[in-house]
């Protein structure tokens, strides 16, 4: 007899529907499972036939073929157990086959019948929702999570038994609640206020998170870049719904989510030694990069010289576009980054202060040639930062919290996102040519201050947009509709006051 049910692979960040067809007729007793399955899958004939047994169920003795279509895509992962066991029990008559219609089955099936988590769970949801299905079964874990999903019933299955016991009405599992709404953000307990000295990287810093821009802080160690970055986090806005959907879908797809909906903006800072597909993905089963588990956040780069020139290069694309398009073989796949760059390094090799400093000027200048001018220009703002002096290191006064900076940049959002209504930008960073040009409007003087920045720094056309944009965002903080021509002054200083361009 031949039996099909419905289940989700994962490609990218997304999911692609598998129909997996049983078929059991009289033969020599065999288990065969076709249609590019790769380790873990072909595993799936022994985690069935053990589940089978163990939960007092009838294993065929019979040639038992099971396909995965379409044929020509490359399965992987141990999800499909759920779907290969009911197909199975279909069609060897244990369970009707009629109640199963309109249902995709995810999971990973133990020794025992048991259900376990598996990678994933937000996006196969979306991907049955989208296929018209009105029922997902997952195990027991992951339902909340797929219920993040609306518009598609979610039910949760601690084990195989328990899934038959559901297909022939003797059961029904506990109803989960769909989550609508992001809840208000927990306290972070990195603030600030930590931070002593610094008032111009803490600028810099309150611009990039009221605009999605990205930035460079270059200084000797011990002067506070890491300590500044890891705060940025706690004074960007919270994600809306929809963003954080897609942060637990992409989390989800890495197997790094906590199981519920994530209501923080991720931050990922990924060790230099990392290779050009972990920062931006890839692998002969292309998974998600550093980039894109950093998407609706940060990714903080710390030591940037330090890193391969390979996988530096590699970020220029997505830096641009917001996303990556990894193509291996015959497949294509488009990846999320919108992620907001955040990068650390010293000024010369030896690190410490230009007064101390050994390194002659070729050291210097070989060592900022680690990255390169194109690079660069896709950094808004670049900042130095000197080692704090020691009176503010022992002063006792209270500094402003990170709760105060935040207020500034969530209103800054807020107009943004009223000014960008109907557009693919969310943000200032992230508008392109046409809607800078609508947006930013230039005055006489603006345009005059612009053509002095152009003979003085010799920026290109992208940098020419960048610093119109950063402008924009400088007057967002202030809460003015139009751009002035001190605006433009600052958003320069982030580009000129930097050697880094120069020896690039």
């Amino acid at each position: 007899m031949l039996a099909s049910m419905a289940t989700f692979a994962i490609e990218g960040v997304d999911s692609r529907e598998v129909t997996v067809e049983v078929d059991v007729r009289q033969g020599l007793p065999v288990f065969n499972v076709v249609g590019l399955p790769d380790a873990a899958v072909r595993e799936a004939r022994e985690r069935v036939r053990a589940a089978l047994l163990n939960s007092e169920l009838e294993f065929p003795q019979k040639r038992i073929t099971a396909n995965l279509a379409p044929a020509d895509v490359r399965k992987a992962g141990p999800s499909f157990d759920l779907a290969l066991a009911g197909a199975l029990l279909a069609a060897s008559d244990q369970i009707p086959t009629n109640e199963l219609g309109r249902c995709a089955l995810v999971g990973e099936l133990s020794l025992s019948g048991a259900l376990r988590p598996v990678r994933g769970a937000v996006a196969m949801a979306a991907g049955a929702r989208a296929a018209g299905f009105e029922r997902l079964i997952v195990p027991v874990e992951n339902a909340l999570e797929a219920s993040l999903v609306g518009g598609i019933e979610v039910q949760g299955v601690p084990d195989l038994r328990s899934l038959v016991e559901l297909v022939n009405g003797r059961w029904t599992p506990e109803p989960v609640t769909e989550m609508s709404a992001v809840d208000a953000e927990p306290v972070r307990s990195l603030d600030f206020c930590d931070v002593r000295g610094q008032s111009d990287a803490k600028r810099a810093l309150e611009i990039a998170a009221a605009g999605g821009h990205n930035v460079l802080m270059v200084g000797p160690p011990g002067s506070g870049k890491t300590m500044l970055a890891r705060r940025l986090p706690g004074i960007l806005p919270p994600p809306s719904f929809d963003e954080a959907l897609e942060i637990t879908r992409i989390h989800s797809v890495a197997g790094i989510a906590s199981g519920s909906l994530i209501r923080q903006r991720p931050f990922r800072a990924p060790h230099h030694t990392i290779s050009p597909s972990g920062l931006i993905g890839g692998g002969s089963i292309p998974r998600p990069g550093e980039i894109t588990l950093a998407h609706r956040g940060v990714l903080f780069l710390d030591e940037l010289a330090e890193f391969s020139r390979v996988a530096l290069e590699a970020l220029r694309q997505p830096l641009e576009g917001g996303g990556v398009e990894i193509t291996r073989g015959q497949r294509s796949l488009s990846l999320p980054a919108a992620a907001m760059l955040v990068g650390a390094c010293n000024p010369c090799p030896c690190g410490k202060p230009r007064d101390n400093c050994a390194c002659d000027q070729v050291a210097r200048t070989r060592y900022q040639q680690r990255l390169s001018g194109p690079l660069l220009d896709r950094i808004d703002l670049i900042c130095q930062l000197e080692p704090a002096r020691p009176g503010e290191l022992i002063s006792a006064d209270a500094l402003e919290r990170s709760a105060a900076i935040r207020e500034r940049v969530v209103a800054a959002r807020e107009g943004q996102r009223a000014r960008l209504d109907g557009t693919t930008a969310t943000c200032n960073a992230e508008m392109d040519a046409p809607l800078t040009r609508v947006h930013v409007r230039m005055s006489a003087r603006v345009r005059a201050r612009m053509l002095e920045g152009h003979a003085t720094t010799g920026m290109s056309a992208r940098g020419h947009d960048r610093v119109l944009r950063l402008a924009r965002t400088i007057a967002d903080l202030d809460g003015r509709d139009s751009v002035r021509a001190s605006d433009v002054d600052e958003a320069l200083s982030y580009r000129m006051s930097s050697a880094w361009r120069a020896a690039a």
